[in-house]
């Protein structure tokens, strides 16, 4: 460290970057040491800072057509295949053509896997490559608050993200969650595509009804939260709110994939949802109860606990909770602001570092420390996948857990990764030196010692990765 920076302001840098960021890269803690808070806070004010630029990925409904093809394009080579085997079975084949010539599967991902491993890329390259990294922090944190699985709809996690959270995560709250709900990803993934209201032109013709996922779900997991008096009954009535919020089939050439609202599947009439009433106004009636549960107290709360904890604490600090509930209504949702006011309060820089980074922030934060490339992507989600948060795959729709207690288990897979990761480092750094770029004032006399006293480079480096303060944020 420079002999011009203050204890503090080191401690401070080695704090901002690994609890708000992605930990620190290069000389990092040395160019944040003189305004750690001031680093952060100049990310909130690019405005395109969380956006993904990338020509090579798909937008949701390119990905919808191109998967349509590319399945039907599959089940056509099945069908040959089984025609040509019965007509070879019973001896109808001309000679030599037992196989269709060129029609057998290409080896390799097929398409849907193709897609998702270039988004997971571009998603991993921008946390690996941020400068201080807080605001894709926040898309994470946002990404996991409105979860989709790529288990269900595998081709549209990554845009989800692009399109969906990413252009709001400095904007408001209201409009990320329209944004959201609206998504063709999240459509499929909670089944309101298919949701019919029982009174509307094409419930009375199918003699279909509603499905409750999305709407059961934006009230208890995206908005007010568990227990915070609604009853069945609203989301009853909110579900049929949301009838005709589905997506263009994706055989259709034109607009295939994306979202429609169909009126003949909306449910008519007025609907009272958490003590508002709502008139028939088509994808506007919507649009109204999604605006009225943003701007709810119960969400305030709910997201202001959830960030806090996120950052800073399992059971955060109450002033910060306050702090933040405050900044979300005053504000009218303004998430930048939010933001603001978690790097601005004292509570988030003096909770004690405590919290377990959650197994991606801690892959991250470990390539960055000791500088390992990922030109190929999939290293890094099969690293996920065994520590119990396979990208975009959460367990349910609430996400993945943030608290300590779903990733203490996982620690001794910890090691195993830490291990490669430290054979795969480059051999020009000192662990020693290591230690203090990655760790700074953080370090413990405990941690410096057993990294020095390691028998091997390798040894030394997977101790550092696994040392409590690089775990912690």
């Amino acid at each position: 460290m420079s002999g011009n920076i203050s204890p503090s302001g080191a401690r401070d840098a080695a704090l901002a970057l690994h609890r708000f960021g992605f930990g620190p890269r290069g000389d990092a803690m040395t160019r944040l040491a003189a305004d750690p808070r001031g680093a952060l806070l100049a990310e909130l004010e690019h405005p395109e800072a969380a956006l993904v630029h990338d020509a090579g990925l798909l937008d949701s409904g390119e990905a919808a057509r191109a998967v349509f093809d590319f399945r039907q394009e599959r089940k056509a080579v099945r069908f040959a295949q089984r025609a040509q085997q019965t007509m070879v079975a019973n001896g109808n084949a001309p000679a030599g053509a037992a196989q269709p010539p060129n029609q057998a599967p290409k080896p390799g991902p097929g398409l849907p896997q193709q897609i998702y491993l270039a988004e997971a890329k571009a998603h991993f390259d921008r946390a690996l490559e941020a400068d201080t990294g807080f605001v894709e922090r926040l898309v994470w944190f946002w990404s996991n608050h409105f979860c989709v699985s790529a288990d269900k709809v595998r081709p549209l996690v990554g845009a989800f993200e692009r399109e969906a959270i990413r252009p709001h995560v400095l904007g408001h709250f209201a409009d990320m969650l329209l944004a959201v709900e609206s998504h063709p990803a999240m459509l499929a993934y909670l089944d309101n595509a298919r949701s019919i209201g029982p009174n509307s032109i094409a419930g009375q013709r199918q003699h279909k009804g509603i499905n409750e996922n999305l709407a059961r779900e934006i009230m208890e997991l995206h908005t007010l939260g568990v227990r915070t008096g609604y009853t069945q009954a609203d989301v009853t009535s909110f579900a049929k709110v949301i009838t005709g919020w589905t997506i263009v089939p994706p055989r259709n050439r034109d607009g295939g994939g994306e979202f429609n609202f169909n009126p003949r599947m909306h449910e008519p009439g007025v609907e009272a949802v958490a003590g508002h009433s709502y008139t028939g106004m088509g994808f506007d009636q919507g649009a109204a109860v999604l605006l009225d549960l943003a701007r709810h107290p119960a969400t305030a709360r709910h997201i202001a606990t959830k960030l806090a904890r996120h950052f800073v604490a399992d059971d955060p600090p109450p002033r910060l909770v306050e702090a933040l509930r405050v900044s979300f209504v005053k504000s009218d949702g303004s998430l930048k602001e939010l933001a603001r006011t978690l790097l601005l309060s004292p509570e988030a820089w003096t909770a004690p570092r405590a919290k377990l980074k959650r197994p991606g922030e801690w892959l991250v934060a470990g390539a960055r420390a000791i500088d390992i490339q990922f030109p190929d992507v999939r290293p890094l989600i099969n690293a996920g996948n065994m520590l119990g948060e396979p990208l975009w795959r959460p367990p349910a729709p609430k996400g993945f857990d943030d608290v300590d207690a779903a990733w203490m288990d996982g620690l001794a897979q910890r090691i195993d990764i830490a291990n490669q990761a430290a054979r795969r480092a480059s051999g020009a750094a000192d662990p020693r030196q290591l230690v203090e770029t990655a760790l700074g004032p953080l370090a413990s006399p405990e941690t410096r010692q057993a990294v020095a006293r390691a028998e091997t480079r390798p040894e030394a480096v997977a101790l550092l990765l696994m040392s409590p303060e690089f775990l912690r944020r």
